[in-house]
């Protein structure tokens, strides 16, 4: 009796093991929707009054778990009884984070035009403002639906095959890590400025180490979201090019003697590019109609 209890626990603890080694090869292969969602939603975290950057990080935090609810059952569905639609799914949401990389590149390089719009400053009342807040915490909250779907895709794509209680705590893992690190992040990220505020408040004035760092927060701050939005934009097409060699067998033995990486970026930009001139083709014919 108490040898098979032994056996049991030996058996939990060898599951648990391969469980922390999987969830750590799955975390590094959704590396790159993690950069995206850091700095989308590090943009979307800003632009709010400093007493309401919390708050509104944490209601965005809180609709992400929620997402996730949502998204895993349906996830571990599909994988036990349609293992096939995981792929699909995959590969789709791949010509999504395609298109949104590809789009950002061409809006950089082909920015719309500037429409002057005569801005009056208006007195605006506490329910407007609030109102303005629960907007922003709903658009942030669809991208990171959005996001989430991918994170789970792939953490999924990874573990196919699996029994199924093993897939349910690698990607439960990976999902609880995804939230828990991006919105950590994020949140200290909004709060550099007011970080380096206060320090060169210390310093009374007076140039010192600490008036130093805290300029330096205050300045790095603008520089940080730019540099994640550039990050992620690169990450968006590595991924999804990652995704297309991985899952299409054509692209998989394509360019065999390049750098894999090179190949997914070549890929993923291939792709997004022919879906960015797709949905280009549809606005124009919707827009002559």
């Amino acid at each position: 009796m108490a040898s098979g209890f032994f056996a049991l626990l030996d058996d939990i603890a060898a599951l648990m093991d391969d469980v922390v080694v999987m969830s750590k090869i799955t975390t590094k292969k959704t590396a790159g929707i993690l950069g995206d969602d850091l700095a989308v939603n590090a943009e979307k975290a800003t632009g709010f009054i400093s007493s309401r950057e919390l708050p509104v990080l944490w209601a965005i935090t809180k609709g992400s778990f929620l997402n996730k609810l949502i998204i895993l059952p349906i996830a571990f569905l599909l994988s036990s009884f349609l293992p096939w639609a995981v792929t699909l799914i995959l590969v789709l949401g791949g010509v999504y984070l395609a298109f949104e990389g590809v789009e950002k590149i061409v809006e950089y390089f082909l920015p719309h035009k500037d429409e002057s719009v005569e801005i009056k400053i208006e007195e605006i009342s506490k329910d407007e403002i609030l109102q303005i807040e629960k907007n922003k915490i709903k658009s942030a909250i669809l991208t990171d639906f959005i996001l989430s779907v991918e994170i789970v895709i792939i953490a999924l794509g990874t573990v196919l095959g699996k029994p199924i209680l093993f897939q349910i705590l690698v990607v439960s893992i990976v999902a609880i890590i995804a939230t828990i690190g991006v919105y950590g992040i994020v949140a200290m990220i909004v709060r550099m400025d007011d970080l380096g505020y206060r320090l060169i408040k210390s310093g009374n004035g007076q140039k010192g180490i600490l008036s130093a760092i805290g300029g330096f927060l205050v300045k790095s701050l603008p520089w940080v979201i730019k540099s994640l939005s550039v990050i992620g934009t690169i990450a968006l097409i590595l991924v999804a090019g990652g995704i297309f060699t991985h899952n299409i067998d054509f692209l998989h033995h394509f360019m065999e003697v390049i750098p894999a990486f090179i190949k997914d970026f070549i890929v993923g930009l291939s792709v997004g590019f022919v879906a960015v001139l797709i949905v280009l083709f549809f606005k124009k014919v919707l827009k002559t109609k």
